[in-house]
């Protein structure tokens, strides 16, 4: 029983690699290309980049291998019957449930692993993550103030810095201003500097004028100054605190959250503490489904196709189901009871499908069962 479980879990093991390691490369590629921008127009290092999209990847693990887990699954057993492997194991009085004890124990694990990754590291990568940006996203110098160039952070804003040096000093400075909400406004100064405070950053002008044009009747007023404050975080829509998102608080701070009073944000945290809980049970049910419609009815050599089809079907649907799953639990928190009763329901029936093959045609010769048919088509 050992020597066959090893053989059965070896031919899982290498296409559930294959499959989890090129689906992450592509998923992971496209979601980069919206950082993109970081490097492109920001300014942001190539290596912090990197570093921001690789603190995503859990995220994308936790749909990544139950997916890859169900076409392994899928591929091996289908190959298995082809072969006419799994008539031969049937012939010696193996069970569908021993057949399937090597891709339920690597469900169990894969589930294992969403779990660690649901409840600890994906909070903690997007905790790093969402942190990282709100730091990018205040550090001017290297996001927003580029030496050399017209910069506009928002649209009716532009500012331009002759040369930056690298204690941090800004010299040569213009900010032109020209927004529906305010006069047309130029501020010019010899130098100035970026500062944070508890209020957001702001930027600091020493020794320039302040060049203002009424709308009214075109006439510009001039002001000289020595220091001067811009509120630059204000003006650009920066946040002075940040207010932590659900994907990157831990399941405790979820249905328990100790800062939030507002009930829409107490009904989003609890829906992602339940997806949590309930999408890498996703593992087990896509390894039940599959070796739920190869293992019912008659064997062939050209393989199940049909009866793969309806797997697929089925897994993309509850696939489908999961990634709404958030957006469900918020609107309508009373079905939550529902959605584990459900997953229960289909877990049940898949096992009784693999356990006791309902659908497996009877031998009429005999006037019984069969343990195993197979059929050249």
């Amino acid at each position: 029983m050992r020597r066959f479980s090893t053989y059965i879990a070896s031919h899982l093991f290498g296409p559930l690699l294959v499959v989890a390691f090129s689906f992450t490369g592509v998923v992971w590629l496209t979601q980069s290309l919206r950082f993109i921008d970081l490097i492109i127009n920001k300014g942001l290092s190539f290596g912090l980049f990197l570093y921001m999209t690789v603190l995503l990847l859990p995220s994308l693990l936790t749909v990544i291998l139950p997916i890859s887990l169900f076409a392994a699954v899928l591929y091996t057993y289908n190959q298995l019957i082809v072969d006419r492997e799994i008539v031969v194991l049937k012939a010696t009085g193996l069970s569908n449930l021993r057949l399937a004890l090597p891709a339920l124990n690597l469900a169990g694990i894969v589930m294992v692993i969403c779990y660690a990754i649901n409840l600890y590291l994906m909070p903690l990568g997007f905790h790093e993550f969402k942190n990282i940006q709100f730091q990018v996203r205040n550090s001017f110098a290297s996001l927003l103030l580029r030496e050399g160039v017209f910069n506009t952070p928002v649209d009716g804003l532009t500012i331009y810095v002759r040369e930056r040096g690298k204690d941090g000093e800004l010299r040569g400075i213009l900010v032109h201003e020209e927004r529906s909400s305010s006069e047309p406004t130029t501020l010019m100064a010899e130098s100035g500097k970026l500062v944070h405070t508890q209020n957001g950053p702001r930027l600091v002008l020493v020794n320039g004028n302040r060049q203002e044009v009424e709308k009214a009747n075109g006439e510009l007023s001039l002001l000289y100054f020595e220091r001067y404050a811009f509120d630059f975080g204000d003006a650009v829509g920066l946040e002075a605190a940040r207010f932590k998102e659900a994907k990157e608080r831990s399941l405790v701070d979820l249905f328990w959250p100790a800062d939030v009073v507002e009930e829409r944000h107490r009904r989003e945290f609890a829906a992602e503490g339940h997806r949590r809980l309930i999408t890498p049970l996703v593992s087990l049910l896509f390894v039940l489904i599959g070796l739920g419609a190869l293992f019912s009815g008659d064997f062939n050599r050209r393989g199940s196709n049909r009866r793969l089809q309806y797997a697929v079907a089925i897994a993309v649907a509850i696939q489908a189901l999961t990634f709404g799953l958030t957006g469900l639990l918020v609107r309508a928190p009373e079905v939550i009871p529902f959605i584990y009763f459900l997953f229960a329901l289909m877990a049940s029936l898949a096992c009784y499908v693999v356990a006791t093959d309902p659908f497996r045609k009877t031998s009429q010769s005999t006037g019984g069962e069969q343990p195993a048919t197979y059929r050249e088509k």
